[in-house]
C-alpha cells in the first residue's frame, strides 16, 4: 500500500517536473527566436548607416537591398520558432511537432541552436510531456 502511494507521488512529482521542462523550451524557443530578429535588425540598421556614408548611389542601392533581404529572411525563419513557443506554452499538438521540427534544423546551428535543438527534442519525446500534449 506504501508503495503505491510512493508510486503516484513519484508519478506526479515527474509529471510536474515534465512540465516545467516543456515551459523551459517554449522559453527558449522564442528568446532564440527574439534574438534572431534582433541581430537581423541590427544587421538591417548597420547597411542602412554604411549605405548612407558610401557616396556612390549603386553602393548604396545593394546595400540597401541587402539589408531588407537579411530582414525579411530572418523573419521568416524566426516566426515559426515564436508561434512554436507560444503554442508549447499553451500545450497545443501542433506546437510540439513543429517544435521538433525546428528543433531539428536547430541542431545544424553551432553552438547554441545545436544545444537548444538537443534539450527540446530530449524534452519534448519524454512519454510524459506527450501525454501532456494529448490531454489538451
Amino acid at each position: 500500500m506504501l508503495d503505491v502511494r510512493f508510486r503516484k507521488f513519484r508519478k506526479t512529482k515527474n509529471k510536474k517536473v515534465m512540465q516545467k521542462h516543456i515551459n523551459v523550451v517554449a522559453t527558449l524557443q522564442i528568446a532564440y527566436s527574439i534574438l534572431g530578429l534582433i541581430l537581423a535588425s541590427v544587421f538591417f540598421v548597420l547597411f542602412h548607416v554604411i549605405g548612407d556614408f558610401v557616396n556612390e548611389h549603386e553602393a548604396e542601392f545593394v546595400l540597401s537591398i541587402i539589408a531588407n533581404v537579411v530582414m525579411v529572411f530572418a523573419a521568416i525563419v524566426s516566426l515559426p520558432g515564436l508561434l512554436a513557443g507560444i503554442g508549447l506554452l499553451k500545450r497545443k499538438e501542433w506546437a510540439r511537432i513543429l517544435t521538433l521540427v525546428l528543433s531539428v534544423l536547430n541542431l545544424f546551428s553551432f553552438p547554441i541552436g545545436t544545444g537548444i535543438g538537443v534539450y527540446s527534442i530530449w524534452a519534448l519525446i519524454q512519454p510524459e510531456n506527450v501525454e501532456a500534449f494529448k490531454q489538451k
